[in-house]
């Protein structure tokens, strides 16, 4: 007999596997079958699944309020607010549902500071090719990739986009209208790239003889992922505007626009808002993930880890002429092949480990923070044998 048609709109290209239950690094499906989780829900349950801090926080919240409207004062909102402030280089907070929604918020932000403060009149946003910023309207504009804007036009303007880590052409791209730079310190989506220090120096200099606002988008890089609590804090800047989601509140659906003092004056009452942003139940989840973060040094074990897996990689992986390159920062890793990796990231999966691509030829690695190395050792096994397929074709060839 067919199975029934989904009602569901087909939106993605889901894998054949449906996981009902998750406790630490480890996933399970209808049929019991236990996966290694190495995606994390795309950068998402950085503490593992159902870590038990957050439970606890979490039943405690459920008994007292669940939401409230914005329009009052949330305890839980202004705990989270002064934690990330206080370990941030940012003096304000807006709290949303979702990483495009920081972006968006962070776009808002920039033209109405240029609007309403400056009185400059600017408004157009440089980001760069192969970037990934989110699926709203101006979001996937923001986007340096064609592939998410197909069908979508006509788009905002307001947008340019400039070539990633290329700083002799950046200067080129500023002109009488540009009001802010945006960019990702590692391109996740876009193949897992790094930028370059230099690169990120010559993007403040420029902020700074321009008057730009400079825009750091953390959604998948930040609390704690590449080894700081925030990616840019590798590169010696203070952002005047980041943004943060995914891994907050450890599954429950948290955005956050982090912001410098000077541009509280851009966002007044009635200027921008969000039903369910920051609500008691998220607050409460997100500040005890933070929390933990903080009183364990998350971060610091991420960069530990983090170059335990590389530098095993590349060991267990050398000589295999089908593995072009390994690069990430902290638990952020790609491995780039000199093929399409969809057949093999689906092998994978069937040995029992979750990974996921970045771009056609890049297996991205996006374990949780609190992974051991004998988790990484048995994933890389999986890996390295999958891979060696590929080797023994070439070979052969």
């Amino acid at each position: 007999m067919a199975e029934p048609a989904s009602a569901l709109f087909n939106t993605y290209a889901r894998f054949p596997i449906t996981l009902v239950k998750g406790d630490g690094t480890r996933l399970y499906d209808d049929t019991g079958k236990e996966y290694l989780d190495f995606m994390s829900g795309l950068a998402v349950t950085s503490l593992g699944h159902a870590p038990q801090v957050v439970k606890e926080r979490l039943v405690a919240q459920l008994d007292e309020l669940w939401h409230c409207s914005n329009l009052f004062h949330n305890p839980n909102q202004e705990k989270l607010a002064k934690l990330l402030t206080e370990n941030s280089g940012a003096d304000a907070v807006f709290f949303c549902n979702s990483g495009a929604e920081a972006n968006e918020a962070a776009i808002k932000l920039a033209r109405r500071y240029h609007s309403k403060v400056l009185e400059s009149g600017r408004y157009e946003i440089i980001t760069f090719h192969q970037s990934f910023h989110g699926r709203t309207l101006a979001t996937l504009t923001a986007t340096g990739q064609d592939k998410v804007k197909d069908g979508y036009d006509p788009l905002p303007t307001g947008f340019v986009h400039a070539p990633f880590n290329d700083s002799k052409a950046l200067e080129g791209y500023i002109n009488d209208k540009t009001c802010a730079i945006m960019l990702e310190m590692v391109q996740a989506e876009g193949g897992v790239i790094e930028a370059d220090p230099a690169f990120v120096q010559e993007i403040a200099r420029l902020c700074e003889k321009h008057s730009l606002l400079l825009i750091v988008d953390e959604v998948q890089t930040g609390m704690g992922r590449t080894g700081k609590l925030f990616a840019h804090q590798h590169y010696g800047i203070e952002p005047d505007i980041f943004t943060l989601a995914k891994a907050l509140a450890s599954g429950f659906p948290m955005g956050a626009m982090l912001g410098k003092e000077k541009l509280k004056a851009a966002f007044q009452p009635g200027t921008h808002a969000s039903t369910f942003g920051g609500t008691p139940i998220a607050s409460a989840a997100a500040v005890a993930t933070v929390e933990t973060m903080l009183e364990q040094d998350i971060p610091a074990r991420a960069a530990e880890l983090g170059d335990y897996l590389i530098a095993e990689l590349t060991a267990k992986l050398a000589g295999n002429p089908y593995v072009k390159a390994i690069r990430g920062k902290g638990l952020i890793l790609g491995i780039e092949c000199t093929g399409p990796v969809s057949a093999d990231v689906t092998a994978i999966h069937q040995k029992g480990l979750l990974v996921v691509s970045a771009g056609p030829n890049v297996i991205r690695l996006l374990p949780s923070l609190v992974i051991t190395k004998e988790d990484i050792d048995q994933a890389i096994t999986i890996i390295a044998g999958v891979l060696a397929e590929h080797k023994a074709v070439v070979s052969r060839g």
